[in-house]
């Protein structure tokens, strides 16, 4: 992957630290590396306004260090800057519903999922109501890219959304954590449009809203 010439360019402004912002970063946080280079976990080419996006993992961390590059006239980076780290699914729950009976109210295939009684993963309890969840985009990406990701995803079905949200608990569950560089963190954004969409399949949306990692020096 590192005959890319978009990540070798990435590669190597962490090398050289052109920008404050990788000096400060690279300070207090270390990139991860694997067999010997810089973990990219992901190359965003989907603008399409020349711009493409490296997504470094950082070590201990679920943020990601991003560089953006420019393509045009010719390879060279924009800016760095840390991105949070967000998970945007639909999950419904229910209480009196099966795992096998959710997913037969909607004709989309679930990415997880658990029966009531089943084991949760710490071992000890066990999960006291059932549920299917619709991640259709789980890679490094902005929050709007995620959201609007996702509502692509779901409209493939719209009955069988709407369905689970008035025979379960269907809504959007987003969980961001965020770099806790210089206490401004920031929020998401939901534009008018993408209010619409949601309204459309009568989802509503929640957020679990998380903090890690050192602060600037």
């Amino acid at each position: 992957m590192t005959d890319n010439p978009y990540i070798q360019k990435a590669i190597e402004e962490l090398e050289t630290q052109s920008f404050g912002v990788t000096e400060q970063f690279l300070k207090i946080h270390e990139v991860e590396y694997e067999d010997g280079v810089p973990k990219v976990l992901r190359v965003d080419q989907e603008r399409g306004d020349g711009t493409v996006i490296i997504y470094f993992a950082v070590k201990g961390e679920k943020f990601y260090l991003a560089v953006y590059l420019d393509t045009q006239p010719h390879i060279a980076v924009r800016w760095v800057e840390t991105e949070s780290y967000y998970s945007v699914y639909c999950r419904a729950t229910s209480e009196s519903l099966s795992y096998e009976e959710l997913v037969a109210l909607i004709k989309l295939k679930p990415t997880g999922g658990w029966n009531k009684g089943d084991q949760r993963n710490n071992g000890r309890t066990v999960h006291i109501f059932s549920a299917i969840e619709f991640e259709p985009n789980p890679e490094p990406d902005e929050f709007d890219d995620k959201l609007r990701k996702l509502l692509d995803f779901l409209e493939q079905d719209q009955d069988g959304v709407r369905a689970l949200v008035n025979k379960a608990s269907g809504y959007i569950q987003v969980a961001i954590t965020y770099h806790n560089g210089n206490s401004m963190i920031g929020g998401p954004h939901i534009d008018r449009e993408t209010l619409k969409r949601m309204a459309a399949l009568n989802l509503a949306i929640e957020f679990d809203q998380y903090i890690s990692g050192n602060s600037f020096e």
